[in-house]
């Protein structure tokens, strides 16, 4: 019998022997091995009352050698259906399992303590006491034994804590709370189990947390193969259940610990908890150690605790978890008397930076990049005090956390039209060394009034716009951050202009964003749009993708509901009570192509948004910076997983997104490149038409498609393969681009026009035919 308690034939056969046996009356006692005992459990099962069955089992219970673990755990499946009450059933698998070693017992009995209180509790009653004997293992001399014991060596995690903190975690002064901490079962810390946390807590307790803490933080999933099983059976794992429950008392443990290190570690915890694997995704790693991070955040309270939930904010997509991050929010800003968002202004840390961005002391020097150096070196010389220099490299690592939280923020402000005051505009945005550095150099617009970019005039902040003009909001003006949808092409071209002119990067895609305005085939169709339908995207990319950007629900695959089915769709929540919707499926070809596996290729559907009561809205009424903001991320995520994008693709669909017409974002990068081309080194051997820059090398001309950064060569349009290898950096670019591809065209471009110094083999045999 395996450990699934599955019969193999010879089993069966044996079985009917027996049977035959027991049925002519013969003696049986002197059948000792292991399926004999399995098959006086299995018809004990049967028919209980007989009193012969009864008497075999005690035999076999008294007469048990070493039993192996497969058979131990099949026992223990075998049982699970029998009569609840009946302690006598459970004599041979007790026995079993007392006859195989510790770790082998765990192994075997993965589910039993679990599986039984929580479906048989009658069977429990009887076996708790033995049960949990039989898994305790014997803790004298072991530091380890003592920790497997709370915490088995169920996943990787776990057997890498017994092995790193055995001796710390096993000492008189913590392994009391270690064991407590293992009974953290609810939902949320009771006052009780907090009073009893406060006795067990002392110094070397805090500090093993906060280092197992730290870990957990560091964590990520790993593979791992299942022992008990009788095939090779492996699976990614991040935590398991029984791991898990004593990190979440640790958790717990934090709410009573008065240290500087506890808001940021458990942010760290619920960040690292709260994403998916590979740190990406609408699920969660541990949603268990998310929530309790998050709800020790909130029980502790503070306005500390508003930056960790910023970056929560920013990098988890679980709609669960991000619930309670908003209430938290809601109930930290209800005491301020402030909304979500201006208390989320105002907590930003400053992370001891001055108004230049910087921090120096003592030679060294942390920049806003997160950088730390040493009188402009990267090298630290060993005189430099070694106390300083850790808390230089701890905030500048929790300066790099922070910053791309806020420009998620702020970018999400710009979406969702947000309004403020100036005078709040200047206090949280223009002179705060961080969000300053965003906020100095996006345009800032009076509502309904002119536009400008920050500038400091005699210590006070005001706006010009291009033309030079200085606007000089009063502090209670209400202002907003322009967005090119409500303005112009006359407006918007003077801006694009501008900002190349004085050589301004923005943070994000603001004069050069992409504006996604009703076509007359959306019209037509009413309620939906077409325009990003029938693309062959890279599946597990752009699920990543639409997820880092609010997107959720995206699930597809070819082994039922754990891995998605052939169709899904994705959705984003919406201001003003909206959901958009995207379809997908998987393509005719993908089983054999996947091997029936995950999902690698999926097909784009219609989009369309929902209202109250999940009623279609036609597009003619979702406000047009909705739609327009909606559609950009539906741009986007082509844009970026594309097949037709691949190196080596082919196929009607490469041909036509490789060289085809330019989608919205594309033309936007078009307008982008008609600046700079100008400005480059190699202007002279560059010509911009409508879908291509065509650059004259010496060997050939090249024609590099703004949508996909194909390539085709003069004068037969022969395509030409380059795997990009470097950047465009070397350029001034007016905005952060997703995607990159501004600066891989630039890259492509820059090498193609001195073609005849390419040492690529690769390419020079493509180029010269």
């Amino acid at each position: 019998m395996d450990a699934w308690g599955h019969l193999s034939q010879a089993d069966k056969e044996e079985f009917a022997r027996l049977d035959r046996a027991f049925e002519e009356g013969k003696p049986m006692a002197g059948e000792p091995d292991e399926t004999f005992g399995i098959w006086a459990v299995d018809r004990f099962c049967a028919v209980p009352a007989d009193p012969r069955r009864r008497e075999l089992l005690r035999q076999v219970s008294e007469n048990v050698l070493t039993w192996s673990r497969n058979t131990v755990a099949g026992l223990w499946r075998l049982v699970y259906s029998g009569p609840q009450d009946d302690a006598d059933l459970y004599q041979v698998p007790l026995a079993a399992t007392a006859s195989i070693s510790y770790p082998e017992r765990r192994i075997a009995l993965d589910w039993v303590p679990e599986g039984f209180r929580r479906y048989r509790p009658q069977a429990w009653e009887i076996l708790r006491g033995t049960v949990t004997e039989l898994l305790t293992e014997p803790e004298t001399g072991d530091p380890a034994a003592a920790v497997r014991n709370v915490m088995w060596e169920d996943d990787p995690f776990a057997i890498r804590l017994a092995a790193k903190f055995a001796s710390r975690l096993a000492s008189p002064e913590v392994l009391p709370l270690l064991r407590h901490c293992a009974t953290a079962t609810a939902s949320k810390p009771s006052p009780t189990w907090l009073k009893r946390t406060a006795a067990l807590l002392n110094a070397p307790a805090a500090d093993v947390i906060a280092d197992v803490l730290r870990q957990v933080a560091a964590h990520r999933e790993a593979t791992f193969r299942h022992p008990y099983r009788d095939v090779e059976w492996t699976e990614t794992v991040f935590l398991r259940e029984r791991t898990a429950v004593p990190l979440r008392g640790m958790v717990w443990t934090c709410e009573l610990i008065d240290e500087p290190w506890v808001t940021a570690l458990l942010g760290d915890v619920a960040v690292t908890c709260g994403t998916g694997i590979g740190g990406s995704g609408a699920n969660a790693r541990s949603e268990l150690l998310a929530n309790a991070a998050i709800g020790v955040l909130a029980r502790r309270g503070g306005l500390d605790v508003v930056a960790q939930l910023a970056r929560v904010q920013a990098k988890v997509r679980k709609k669960t978890i991000l619930a309670g991050v908003n209430r938290t929010l809601e109930a930290v800003a209800e005491r301020t008397g402030l909304s979500p968002e201006r208390l989320m202004d105002r907590t930003v840390p400053t992370f001891g930076l001055g108004p230049d961005g910087t921090r120096t002391e003592h030679g060294l020097r942390l920049s806003l990049d997160g950088t730390v150096t040493y009188e402009g070196r990267k090298t630290i010389p060993k005189a430099v005090d070694r106390d300083l220099l850790a808390e230089f490299k701890a905030t500048a690592k929790e300066l790099r956390k922070a910053l791309p939280a806020e420009r998620f923020r702020i970018e999400r402000a710009l979406a969702t039209e947000r309004i403020w005051r100036w005078r709040e505009v200047c206090e949280y945005y223009l002179d705060h060394p961080v969000t300053g550095a965003f906020g100095r150099a996006l345009i800032w617009e009076i509502l309904q009034g002119p536009a400008g970019l920050p500038v400091q005039v005699d210590g006070a902040w005001e706006l010009t716009d291009p033309a030079g003009r200085r606007i000089q909001p009063r502090p209670d003006t209400p202002v907003l951050l322009w967005h090119p949808i409500a303005h112009s092409a006359d407006e918007v071209r003077a801006w694009r202009d501008h900002l190349m002119e004085i050589g301004l990067r923005q943070p994000f895609k603001q004069a050069f964003r992409e504006v996604y305005l009703l076509t007359p085939a959306e019209e037509e169709t009413r309620d939906h749009s077409r325009r990003f339908a029938g693309h062959l995207l890279r599946y597990g990319q752009a699920k990543a993708l639409l997820t880092g950007r609010g997107w959720t629900g995206l699930s597809l695959g070819h082994w039922g509901w754990v891995y998605g089915s052939g169709e899904s769709e994705a959705t984003k929540e919406l201001s003003g009570g909206l959901t958009a919707h995207w379809d997908f499926h998987l393509d005719a070809d993908s089983g054999e192509r996947d091997d029936y596996g995950t999902a690698s290729i999926c097909v784009s559907g219609v989009i369309h948004f929902t209202g109250g009561m999940r009623a279609r809205v036609p597009l003619a009424e979702v406000p047009a910076l909705t739609l327009s903001e909606t559609l950009r991320d539906a741009d986007l995520a082509v844009g970026v997983t594309s097949t037709g994008l691949d190196p080596e693709g082919h196929g009607e669909y490469w041909q036509s997104y490789g060289f085809g017409d330019l989608t919205e974002s594309a033309q936007v990068r078009r307008d982008a490149m008609a600046r700079l081309l100008p400005r480059l080194a190699i202007a002279d051997r560059c010509t911009l038409t409508d879908r291509f820059l065509h650059v004259r090398g010496d060997l050939r001309t090249y024609k590099i498609h703004l949508g996909s950064g194909n390539i085709l060569m003069e004068p037969n349009d022969a395509y030409l393969c380059i795997v990009p290898r470097g950047s465009g950096d070397q350029v001034f670019l007016p905005f952060e681009e997703d995607g990159g591809m501004l600066s891989i065209i630039l890259s492509k471009a820059f090498l193609l026009a001195a073609d005849t110094a390419i040492g690529d083999p690769s390419i020079t045999r493509q180029i010269r035919g």
